[in-house]
């Protein structure tokens, strides 16, 4: 069983969208260490390190994601797990932008895939099979 870290990053307490994830993933058959809300980039690396996990996945609704997740990657990189999956999704920036502008500047900053607020679990659920050679 795969297992992924999951949690909204940074100051954001926004919980409903965690717990539907949770479920969501827990239902496709995958091991979710779910961190809650207000989590910081330390906290999902070394939840990443100490479950091994396959993934992590970063949600974050209150528009700050773009400043919360900034050298994440990095993070990981100087912590042994460089090459994690990193997903991230939900409202991650203030105001009104392109999608594709936001998504260009997360995946820049390392993350493999940017979901854009009102995406279905199952769209996530299909790239993290395809992903983990499900």
């Amino acid at each position: 069983m795969k297992t992924l870290v999951l949690g909204v990053i940074g100051a954001d307490v926004h919980a409903v969208g965690n717990k539907i994830l949770d479920h969501a993933f827990t239902e496709a058959g995958y091991k979710v260490v779910n961190l809650g809300v207000m989590v910081s980039q330390d906290e999902f690396i070394k939840a990443a390190i100490e479950t091994n996990a396959d993934a992590i996945m970063v949600s974050s609704l209150y528009g700050q994601g773009e400043l919360d997740c900034q050298g994440m990657r990095e993070k990981c990189v100087e912590a042994g797990i460089g090459n994690i999956p990193l997903f991230c999704g939900g409202n991650l920036v203030v105001g009104k932008r392109d999608f594709k502008e936001t998504e260009k500047i997360f995946k820049d900053m390392g993350f493999n895939y940017v979901y854009a607020p009102g995406t279905m679990p199952d769209v996530t659920i299909a790239d993290l099979r395809r992903e983990l050679g499900e």
